[in-house]
């Protein structure tokens, strides 16, 4: 059986615009949720978000033309910017820079994203209503098509492997890091270049998830204060955006070229929840079977498991079902369990790989993140790791994504 390791990473949050300062912002408790100032909200039930700043006087703002050119920018949607510039990070960090032909014919592209050119299609639409169709750019399709970060990937570094994109709601960006170390585990590449991408924080995507009442509308005048996972005051999620790249190697290869490896892939669950277009099952069900799949792939125990960087939205319903699931799982077992969200909001689509990302820090770190803002727990059945991170040995972490329509996936890492 072939093996399946991470030799890079590329990150790009709210909280930083590299995986340094990402991950130190994160375990100094800090958030990345902030009032927006993009747009005008005024009409809004929610005014704040975990979004990417451009304007050079904010404390994390983020130039693009570091990591891209002007024609990059220009031509694609944000999510695209940020996946590129994400991927950028990952194949430098892995040293894939000088890879010769033959090797990238066995490197391929997954990266998903759950909404895609939302940005952009929004504006083009205003554009053809206001202006005439005339005027629409002709990068609109290219620029809006999900799976064309993954195109994108592929024609900038000529990597010529399985060329795949995801689009499975919030779980998009751990779908393509499991669906890629399948690949690899097949014998289709030796290399992938797997995650997500997301820049939804628009009047439309805002407006779109205000409509369906699922964000936090009670801490508009103090955003740090509303991704509170768990917590009794708990109202709704907070939107993020960003990117999480990791390069994925076959084990054997990746050791012959001397590559830094931060951890292994070892499970992998998916599972469906055939219940409702948004709400999760009752009882739990989908969760538990993709924890339980990610588990028996990997011939381990619940009780190996140190760490769950878990879904955990901050939403009413969400929040207590993935607990009950993780408690039904876990019940002869206690690992540290929290939700990044808390620091960082949703990143929708690419919240999978960025927290997949974290939950490797965690294990390279031994440290297991904070669940900010969590004064009031719902249960005491696990530490939920509240307010302040906590050093705890972990040799392997899950991380747990769910999405709208009932699609449920775990990804499980451990140290090497």
């Amino acid at each position: 059986m072939r093996r399946v390791v991470v030799t890079g990473i590329g990150l790009l949050t709210s909280l930083g615009n590299e995986k340094k300062s990402s991950w130190e912002n994160l375990i100094n408790s800090k958030s990345g949720i902030k009032k927006i100032k993009t747009f005008d909200v005024s009409d809004l039930p929610c005014k704040i978000a975990g979004y990417i700043s451009h304007d050079e006087n904010d404390e994390n703002f983020y130039d693009r033309s570091i990591h891209l050119d002007i024609k990059d920018i220009n031509r694609n949607d944000r999510f695209i910017q940020y996946g590129l510039s994400a991927a950028k990070m990952a194949i430098e960090d892995a040293g894939l820079n000088s890879l010769n032909e033959s090797d990238k014919l066995l490197t391929g592209v997954s990266v998903g994203s759950g909404i895609g050119g939302l940005e952009t299609i929004y504006n083009g639409s205003i554009t053809v209503n206001t202006r005439g169709a005339k005027k629409l750019s002709p990068f609109f399709i290219p620029s809006s098509l999900v799976n064309l970060l993954s195109g994108q990937i592929s024609i900038k570094y000529g990597f010529k492997g399985p060329n795949h994109s995801v689009v499975t709601a919030c779980a998009s960006g751990a779908h393509s890091i499991g669906d890629a170390g399948e690949m690899i585990k097949r014998g289709a590449a030796k290399i992938m270049i797997a995650g997500g991408s997301e820049a939804a924080v628009c009047k439309l995507g805002v407006a779109g998830f205000c409509s369906a009442r699922s964000l936090s509308t009670s801490f508009n005048d103090f955003p740090e204060k509303a991704s509170r996972p768990w917590d009794s005051d708990r109202d709704g999620f907070v939107m993020g955006e960003g990117s999480g790249i990791v390069v994925l190697e076959e084990y054997e290869f990746a050791k012959k070229r001397g590559a830094n490896i931060y951890a292994e892939l070892i499970g992998y669950g998916m599972s469906g929840d055939a219940y409702h277009i948004t709400a999760p099952s009752e009882d739990g069900d989908g969760g538990y079977r993709a924890m339980y799949q990610a588990l028996k792939m990997s011939n381990i125990s619940s009780a190996n498991v140190d760490y769950i960087n878990a879904h955990g939205t901050s939403t009413k319903k969400g929040d207590e079902i993935e607990l009950n699931a993780i408690k039904k799982l876990f019940s002869d077992s206690k690992p540290k369990v929290s939700s990044t969200k808390s620091s960082l909001g949703h990143l929708l689509g690419a919240a999978g790989s960025v927290e997949a990302i974290l939950s490797i820090f965690s294990i390279n770190n031994n440290i297991a993140p904070a669940t900010l803002n969590l004064e009031k727990p719902i249960d005491d059945t696990f530490d939920l790791v509240a307010k302040t991170p906590k050093e705890h040995k972990i040799n392997i972490a899950l991380s747990n994504s769910f999405g709208f329509g009932g699609t449920n996936t775990a990804l499980l890492f451990k140290n090497i």
